[in-house]
């Protein structure tokens, strides 16, 4: 797979204007975002990981095959950052799903070592109260059991269906094991063959 970096900005008004389908990756700051990204683009270093949480701070670009682009978003809820960088990275997080029309699936990163987080939980609320179609993506499976695993995500669903009528599309990931890549990339394929050129009549 080819992986470009084309761009890094704060502003939704400078992202790419080639009318090709997005996928974003979002998730609270430490999820494994970065290292999912790399996993998935097979590339070492395309996204930047650190051991500090909060590392991305920008709309990360990344055209994927010359055919959609992958889009690095900052990581929310971290509570080493100040309150007026929080409120910087939510506005921008906000104007950039809001207004980004070529938005297809926003992938909603979550630790799959946790019971489920208000956090989570409050965005993906708010992500359907607004109409933007999102996946779930648990991380770092290798780290738990498959019975804590089971236990955790059945959680998640029950907590989900108190207030959905059904769960999103839901994908299990490791990037140290090596799990979950080609069922992301298949479902972007898919999406994308759904799609067909109608992305072209948004711009």
């Amino acid at each position: 797979m080819k992986a470009e970096f084309i761009i890094s900005n704060t502003r939704v008004d400078k992202c790419p204007q080639e009318p090709i389908p997005e996928y974003a990756f979002i998730g609270r700051s430490n999820v494994g975002k970065s290292s999912l990204i790399n996993h998935i683009a097979q590339v070492k270093n395309l996204a930047k990981t650190s051991s500090k949480p909060g590392k991305t701070q920008l709309i990360n670009h990344f055209k994927m095959d010359d055919k959609w682009y992958l889009v690095d978003l900052p990581g929310y809820g971290y509570a080493k950052t100040s309150k007026s960088a929080k409120k910087t990275f939510q506005a921008l997080i906000t104007r950039y799903i809001k207004e980004r029309k070529n938005l297809i699936n926003l992938f909603v990163l979550i630790d799959s070592r946790h019971e489920p987080q208000k956090i989570d939980l409050e965005f993906m609320q708010w992500l359907g109260e607004n109409g933007v179609p999102f996946s779930m993506v648990f991380t770092k499976i290798d780290k738990i059991s498959s019975n804590e695993l089971n236990k955790n995500t059945s959680k998640y669903k029950k907590k989900m269906l108190m207030t959905w009528e059904e769960m999103p599309k839901t994908f299990i990931t490791s990037s140290e094991s090596k799990i979950g890549r080609l069922d992301i990339l298949n479902y972007i394929e898919e999406l994308n063959k759904q799609l067909g050129g109608e992305i072209r009549k948004l711009f």
